[in-house]
């Protein structure tokens, strides 16, 4: 359904039927023309019922916009996009797009877990409640959501794994949607927050440069086993001039190290990696690579080899 901005002889309809994507409710049609003539539309076919009390002013398939309707309106009063659905539509990139989150308030008792009942062109609807919705975590839009950092925060304690949750934290800020101060003020909003402390850790490991699931993981790898703080993504001139980036580096004692993800295998990324490899080690340096597999799966054997080239290096445990 092709929506287009009401003409001067609009009335209250065609503005809700605009800014509501072609969905309304019933208690909304209703009130702006009558049971019988809304009966009537329904029954001609050129009105859909979507699910109990929600309509779409129209008979064809549900687009994304009025499956966003649908939720909000389904979910009834004070619900909003929220977690993983609130950040895709605030422009965060790779995160799931279904089942769809809404968020309603606490004191709303009734509300269900999961919407029932939708069509087969309707994605899975999941309700969240809250106590804590103030309107600074709020975004205007249409449908009203979550703020991003408010989003990214839902989304993390609503995630499947450990995995999803600090890899949807780090996507918000890995692609500026989000800077970790705005997530930490929304944590310390959240007392009660799901995983709130992993929340902050992941985040104070973001803000110390760590961006890639893999880096927050060998930053915690360093922590877990008492080696020294490395830098992530530091810059460096290469002997050509050119700007290289290291993935993890240790400063004073020459130490750097690659965390290899799957895209290493590409004999292209392998060619490059292996000429900025070369270029460390002509300039002094120790490097060591691993691949992200091994820094999750094997943590001790890379805690070990760690060790060993910082302390080869001159560092000394204060263990």
């Amino acid at each position: 359904m092709v929506l287009t901005l009401p003409g001067d002889a609009a009335d209250a309809l065609d503005w809700l039927t605009f800014e509501q994507a072609g969905v309304v409710t019933t208690a909304q049609a209703t009130r702006l023309l009558t049971e019988g003539v809304v009966r009537g539309l329904v029954r001609s076919g050129r009105w859909r019922p979507i699910c109990r009390g929600v309509l779409l002013t129209g008979n064809g398939r549900l687009t994304r916009d009025q499956q966003l309707w649908v939720a909000v309106l389904a979910a009834g009063p004070g619900a909003v996009l929220a977690g993983a659905t609130a950040a895709t539509e605030a422009g965060v990139r790779g995160l799931r797009r279904e089942p769809l989150h809404v968020l309603v308030p606490a004191a709303r008792r009734a509300a269900r877990t999961v919407l029932r009942r939708l069509p087969i062109d309707m994605a899975a609807v999941i309700v969240h409640r809250t106590s804590v919705l103030p309107d600074a975590h709020l975004q205007q839009a249409r449908p009203t959501r979550t703020t991003t950092a408010r989003a990214l925060v839902d989304a993390a304690g609503w995630a499947r794994d450990l995995d999803e949750a600090q890899s949807t934290l780090a996507a918000g800020c890995q692609q500026r949607r989000v800077t970790p101060e705005e997530i930490r003020a929304v944590v310390d909003a959240l007392p009660r927050a799901p995983r709130r402390q992993l929340i902050r850790e992941t985040v104070a490991d973001i803000a110390g440069g760590a961006e890639a699931l893999s880096e927050i993981d060998f930053v915690r790898l360093c922590r877990r086993y008492g080696l020294p703080r490395p830098e992530l993504q530091h810059r460096r001139k290469d002997a050509a001039g050119r700007t290289r980036w290291l993935d993890a580096y240790w400063r004073e004692w020459g130490v750097h190290v690659e965390v290899d993800g799957s895209h290493h295998m590409d004999v292209r990324h392998w060619a490059a990696d292996m000429a900025r490899q070369n270029d460390v080690w002509a300039s002094g340096d120790r490097i060591l690579r691993f691949p992200a597999w091994l820094v999750r799966a094997r943590p001790d054997e890379v805690a070990v080899t760690l060790h060993r080239a910082l302390t080869a290096a001159g560092w000394r445990s204060r263990r």
